[in-house]
């Protein structure tokens, strides 16, 4: 029992302090890239963004994205309605003049179909996904483009800063997480590349994206290991702001990591290959680090429970840890039944989203291992951003 309670928390340990510090001390070995300039010319650019019944926030999202600093006559900008039933279509149709194009699919399939059935229409040399219940700093578009200087770049990733919502209270769990996840990608940056792109906002090379990805992956996850297979690096730009609205209930947040942990891991499965330490070194201990290991943590968990519950009648330190872990549960279901609409205190937030992600990452891997597919697309209900200020 004590081997696989060490086992389980050196798990933890190594998946959110031990590799980190591992990239920090790579990374320090590697000299620093030197920047890249402006180009002579913007290249043509094509923004895509996915939409499933967003008439609450898809004009925002458009005037955010129509007010970037870009030369207008060096975008496109593709709305794909998912079949869309509350008059989406309609508000986007109202952007035609300025340059907006709206492609409805007739029936509904996910998100990764719509981005899929985008390729057809696009004309620019950089595929730029966003989404449509995110905001985007002026700067971000062209940030993102000017990585593309950098031959080596194949994909470039937003850094995404949770901020509040105006209409309901959001979770601090996570903003936190969302904090340190850039963290750790601004060290694999430095040090080689990132692992995978934010879904919110991220820019891949035009005949990259051409690549199939089939209707249940995570294609912002599929973008980075693409660019891998072809021999590119993918990176996060630090300039490239995505400001995200954290999710307003523990409810809503936990359908979002089952659905996007699941998707994650079919990802992974397809694309196992690049695992092989053999054939892609460095990669493939940063894709196993970062994702297999983390995904493998809600086991970890349970092993650890199971380990801690055996240690218990003849330990003290387990009974303190038993007893921890039911404070922990306690709050957790606290915050599963705190009210909406009114604010969650930190200290059940913190431990609320933590107990959540576990619990939905264990129902992820069952699905994965029962070969259900993951569930259709359906955005997370975030509400308006507060706007481009970072909740501090």
């Amino acid at each position: 029992m004590m081997t696989l309670a060490l086992v389980a928390l050196g798990l933890w340990g190594y998946a959110y302090a031990g590799y980190p510090l591992a990239l920090a001390v790579l990374a320090r070995l590697r000299p620093r890239r030197v920047g890249v300039a402006e180009p002579a010319q913007w290249p043509l650019i094509g923004i895509t963004i996915p939409a499933y019944n967003e008439a609450h926030a898809i004009a925002g999202t458009l005037e955010a994205v129509l007010a970037a600093e870009y030369p207008a006559d060096r975008r496109q900008i593709v709305v794909i309605s998912d079949a869309s039933t509350d008059g989406t279509d309609d508000i986007v149709k109202t952007f035609a003049a300025r340059g907006v194009e709206l492609l409805r699919q007739p029936e509904r399939k996910g998100k990764t179909a719509a981005e899929n059935a985008a390729r057809a229409v696009l004309r620019g040399d950089i595929v730029i996904q966003t989404d449509a219940s995110v905001r985007i700093h002026q700067a971000s578009i062209r940030q993102l483009a000017m990585a593309f200087q950098d031959p080596t770049v194949g994909c470039a990733s937003s850094r995404d800063v949770s901020v509040a919502r105006v209409d309901v209270a959001a979770s601090a769990g996570e903003g936190a997480y969302v904090g340190y996840e850039m963290w750790v990608r601004g060290l694999e940056t430095r040090l080689s590349g990132i692992v995978g792109a934010s879904g919110s906002l991220f820019a891949i090379r035009r005949d990259l994206h051409a690549e199939f990805v089939p209707d249940n992956l995570s294609r912002d996850f599929a973008a980075a290991l693409v660019a891998r297979l072809r021999g590119f690096r993918s990176v996060s730009v630090t300039d490239a702001v995505c400001f995200v609205p954290r999710g307003g209930s523990l409810h809503q947040e936990y359908r979002r990591k089952v659905r996007t942990m699941a998707r994650g891991l079919a990802t992974l499965v397809y694309f196992r290959r690049l695992l092989n330490p053999l054939a892609y070194g460095l990669f493939a201990w940063m894709l196993a680090s970062h994702k297999l290991v983390r995904w493998l943590l809600p086991w970890a968990t349970v092993a650890l429970g199971i380990a801690v519950a055996g240690l218990a009648p003849s330990s003290a330190i387990a009974l303190g840890a038993a007893l921890g872990g039911l404070v922990l549960a306690g709050l957790a279901a606290v915050g599963w039944y705190w009210p909406g609409g009114s604010e969650m205190p930190r200290v059940v937030s913190m431990p609320a989203f933590t107990v959540a992600g576990i619990v939905a990452g264990l129902q992820a891997w069952l699905q994965l291992l029962s070969g259900r597919r993951a569930a259709t697309w359906e955005p997370t209900r975030r509400g308006v951003s507060a706007g481009p200020t970072p909740d501090r």
